[in-house]
């Protein structure tokens, strides 16, 4: 599906834009995606998942029983988000400023009606737009493939030119080997920080995850990754075995790095 919104296909507005002419109805989209898909042949698929990279990972997760209510029950249907588990986490000034930037997106694109009702009902739903939030209330079986180490966190959450006004993080961002001693230590305190927001993937028998250190954002998209070059492997698994292994159901798959602390590139 073509990325085309700007809200992980949530956004469901009928007013248009009349100064820009832009349109917020990403939900609408992904429905009308999956209708001409389900009328070419998917609807009698013996197995389906529902996968993305970044932004695109964070809509499989929010869209993931929406998708699932498309198949029947005789359907194995799970979803693998890719690079889209963006913790909500303290930035290097100590506050959430990305959470700001959730709470525009939500508003601006209507998004509320498309996150978990008892998410929403809980709390504002700006923070149900952050997977660790909505996740407990997705009951399709959800694998999360992520970095402890994201790239795009690290640059847009962690150290965002909000939190970090002056740049001293820039260089650090860009090569890793021009952190400094204090700033890898920031960085393993927000793996740290990133492994907790895990709690309902790791509390669930149906979920699964793979959860390594490369300092790098998206996996599946590159076959060195995805079939394992030695430094992305975890017990000498590849992702791919992993995913594999979670979706048919041959075992539970469980795996954080807990050897390299520190970020790596892979």
């Amino acid at each position: 599906m073509r990325y085309c919104d700007g809200s992980s296909f949530t956004g469901d507005v009928e007013e248009v834009d009349s100064t820009n002419n832009l349109y917020f109805r990403g939900a609408r989209v992904f429905n009308a995606i999956l209708d001409e898909l389900m009328g070419l042949g998917m609807n009698n698929a013996e197995n389906a998942i529902l996968s993305g990279c970044s932004a695109g990972g964070l809509a499989a997760i929010l869209n993931c029983d929406k998708f699932r209510g498309y198949f029947p029950s005789s359907t194995r249907v799970k979803c693998v988000p890719d690079g889209g588990y963006f913790a909500h986490a303290k930035d290097v000034s100590g506050e959430y400023h990305f959470e700001q930037y959730y709470d525009k997106v939500v508003t601006l694109h209507g998004s509320a009606n498309q996150l978990p009702s008892g998410c929403t009902s809980s709390m504002k739903p700006g923070l149900c737009f952050f997977p660790q939030y909505a996740i407990q209330y997705i009951k399709t079986p959800v694998f999360v493939m992520n970095s402890a180490y994201d790239t795009w966190q690290v640059s847009y959450i962690l150290a965002s030119s909000e939190a970090d006004p002056k740049g001293e993080y820039t260089a650090c961002k860009n090569d890793l080997n021009q952190c400094s001693t204090d700033q890898l230590k920031r960085l393993e305190e927000f793996r740290s920080e990133f492994l907790g927001t895990l709690w309902p993937v790791t509390n669930s028998t149906s979920r699964g995850m793979f959860i390594n250190t490369c300092f790098t954002h998206c996996q599946s998209e590159t076959q060195s990754s995805w079939y394992g070059n030695p430094t992305s492997k975890l017990d000498d698994k590849t992702i791919a075995e992993g995913v594999g292994e979670w979706y048919y159901d041959n075992s539970e798959v469980k795996k954080v790095d807990t050897e390299h602390v520190l970020p790596h590139y892979c």
